[in-house]
C-alpha cells in the first residue's frame, strides 16, 4: 500500500522522482526503493514524507482512507487561545477559568482575537500618550 500511495502523492504534486527526492532530502534511489516496495522507511522518514505530502502516516501506510488524521480535523479551542496569548504576549496566569473556555468555536476565537487586538492597541495608545506627557 505504501508504494502505491507514494507514487500517487508524488504524481498529484506533478513531481518526478528526482524532484520529489530532492525536496525530501533523499537520493532518487532511496525514493525509488520506497516506491518499488523493495525498502521500507523508518518512522522518522515516514514523518518527513507525511509532512511533505501533508497526509497522516496512517494514510501513507494504508491504515486509513483519510488523508489527514482525525486529530487534524478536531478544533482545539485551548490550543487556539494559547496561540493568541503567545501572539499578544499576554500572561495567562490567572487569566481565565480553563473549563469555561474549552468549548469555544472558531467564531468565538476570532472574536477573542479581535478583543486581544483591541486591548493591545489601547495599551499601546496609553503608553504612547504617557510617554509624551513625561
Amino acid at each position: 500500500m505504501l508504494k502505491n500511495r507514494l507514487i500517487s502523492l508524488r504524481k498529484q504534486k506533478g513531481l518526478s522522482q528526482y524532484e520529489a527526492a530532492d525536496r525530501l532530502g533523499f537520493s532518487r534511489g532511496k525514493l525509488s526503493n520506497y516506491e518499488q516496495g523493495t525498502r521500507q522507511p523508518d518512522y522518522g522518514t515516514l514523518e518527513v514524507i507525511a509532512d511533505f505530502y501533508d497526509v497522516s502516516i496512517d494514510y501513507l501506510l494504508g491504515r486509513s482512507a483519510n488523508r489527514k488524521s482525525p486529530k487534524d480535523d478536531t478544533y482545539d479551542s485551548m490550543e487556539k487561545i494559547n496561540d493568541l496569548l503567545r501572539k499578544y504576549n499576554i500572561d495567562q496566569s490567572g487569566f481565565f477559568d480553563i473549563e469555561k473556555w474549552k468549548n469555544l468555536g472558531p467564531e468565538e476565537i476570532k472574536q477573542l482575537e479581535s478583543y486581544f487586538q483591541f486591548v493591545v492597541q489601547e495599551a499601546e495608545k496609553h503608553n504612547s500618550k504617557k510617554q509624551q506627557e513625561d
